[in-house]
């Protein structure tokens, strides 16, 4: 390995996408992704059938990431693993195999949490200018972010129940959408009308969100529509789709531009998942030109579940010196 050459395998199996990547430098060489099919069939991802599908996946796709890198694997001088939150089973996957990489090749391990590598994938490109506002939006967690660098990060505020994903994907299963539902919410709302149906906004203190309100009112309204036309949501679905995603991201949007105004800070971002879905996008990309706002907004290949963003966290954490010993343990939940 040459002086100076900083090279991050970067592990990532939080749920149900097998990842690896290879960081030089903070540069990424390589971004190798598995995705699990099987879950579609049972509308959700099974937490067994997903470790089972990573424990397939992981040695192909490392194997594939270090060669795209052209890095031979006695050159990696790091291995970074997501530590949490995500499932467990999957967690153990990941784990297991970064810790017997990092330990039988004597090389430095590094812990990651996933929430805090969403943000980070913006420096994958973007390069956003501190202190910036990142709104992170999965099907897990809905959160905005206070970045004041690239380790010194605070939750403002989160959700008190569903995530955003989370009611775009339960609102697509009672459209009888298949899984997951909430890339298709998207795909229709494209050709609809959002001004059509109300749908209510949940009203909750300084930056917290509430989803679970906006799902209950969608499943009230269906059921009766659909008692006077049982077709209603097949004739009028574009529309439904346009309508609740208008509402989400409204209310994504009014808690972002409070703690803007608030904070009074002009470099706001998107990460996690539901960043890829258009209508947020273009929203923020609006509200950012009406209010002077800097936008940064990852690759599509950034927002999903990605090793990537893991490799670019494990960079800064090493450039820190914080690293993790072999007792490291996966949690399906962790604090910042």
């Amino acid at each position: 390995m040459n002086d100076g050459i900083i090279n991050i395998l970067a592990i990532e199996s939080s749920c149900d996408e097998t990842s690896a990547a290879v960081v030089q430098n903070g540069k990424v060489l390589s971004n190798v992704i598995a995705t699990q099919k099987v879950h579609e069939r049972f509308g959700g991802v099974v937490p067994e059938l997903a470790s089972r599908a990573h424990m397939q996946h992981i040695v192909p796709v490392v194997d594939v990431a270090l060669k795209d890198a052209g890095v031979d694997k006695k050159d990696i001088t790091a291995v970074a693993f997501t530590q949490a939150p995500g499932l467990i089973g999957s967690l153990l996957v990941g784990a297991c195999f970064a810790k017997s990489f990092a330990q039988a090749s004597g090389l430095l391990l590094i812990a990651v949490h996933h929430m805090q590598a969403h943000v980070l994938a913006h420096f994958i490109e973007n390069k956003p200018e501190f202190p910036f506002l990142c709104l992170t939006v999965s099907g897990g967690h809905t959160q905005i972010v206070l970045c004041r660098d690239y380790l010194d990060m605070e939750v403002l505020g989160e959700t008190i129940d569903d995530a955003a994903g989370e009611a775009f994907d339960k609102v697509a299963k009672m459209l009888g959408l298949p899984y997951p539902g909430g890339p298709l919410i998207d795909k229709y709302a494209a050709e609809g009308d959002p001004l059509r149906f109300k749908f209510p906004m949940s009203e909750m203190k300084d930056y917290e969100f509430s989803f679970s309100g906006i799902k209950t009112s969608v499943l009230y309204f269906l059921q009766a529509q659909r008692k006077l036309d049982p077709e209603f949501a097949e004739k009028n679905i574009k529309d439904i789709c346009a309508s609740v995603q208008y509402t989400i991201v409204n209310m994504l949007l009014t808690k972002l531009r409070k703690a803007a105004k608030q904070l009074n800070i002009k470099h706001v971002g998107i990460a996690g998942g539901v960043s890829a879905n258009s209508g947020l996008r273009k929203a923020l990309l609006a509200e950012g030109e009406k209010l002077g706002w800097q936008v940064y907004i990852p690759k599509f290949e950034y927002c999903t579940d990605n090793a990537a963003m893991i490799g670019i966290t494990g960079y800064h954490k090493y450039l820190k010196g914080e690293f993790a010993d072999m007792t490291v343990s996966p949690t399906a939940r962790a604090a910042w």
